[in-house]
């Protein structure tokens, strides 16, 4: 959350205009027609976590049936699953968006939305910092590459990012 996935996936598509770019809250809310925050508050978290390997499972058996290639965009928690972290680094090329807890939390506070997982009333900061504890290692783990997106210039992380591919 915060990283400027979205951002960098649109500099992406542009770098890439052969590549399809999916965003997977996006597609899980098409194929709901439900907003994230709607399926966390009415289902849970561990509902939603399923619901992102079934869309993954379908972005990636379409891609192989078609010969596509995407640009794929995961929600901040999407590999903490353990299915969906083993489907990612076998079947992509995982880029992982690192950004300082500073960035993080400057990014949210300018582009707040409606993000579940920082309800439960702790101050932003110290939610970000409880969950990059966690996650940073599983990111870490996870992605391929690493690029430091400190700074904000997606269009540089983006040209990185094309130039490992």
């Amino acid at each position: 959350m915060g990283s400027g996935k979205s951002s960098v996936g649109k500099e992406l598509a542009k770098l890439l205009p052969s590549m399809e770019l999916i965003d997977l809250d996006s597609y899980i809310e098409a194929m709901t027609g439900r907003t994230i925050p709607e399926i966390f508050d009415s289902e849970g978290e561990a509902s939603f976590r399923n619901m992102e390997k079934a869309a993954l499972d379908d972005i990636f058996l379409t891609g192989e049936l078609t010969g596509a290639s995407y640009i794929l965009s995961l929600g901040g928690g999407t590999v903490t699953t353990e299915a969906c972290r083993r489907m990612i680094r076998r079947k992509t090329t995982c880029f992982y968006l690192k950004a300082s807890v500073d960035t993080l939390v400057a990014n949210l506070e300018q582009w707040p939305g409606d993000r579940p997982m920082l309800k439960g009333g702790k101050s932003l900061r110290s939610r970000v910092e409880e969950l990059m504890a966690t996650r940073g290692p599983v990111y870490e783990k996870t992605a391929h590459h690493i690029i430091n997106v400190d700074g904000d210039d997606y269009l540089a992380a983006a040209v990185d990012i094309v130039t490992l591919l």
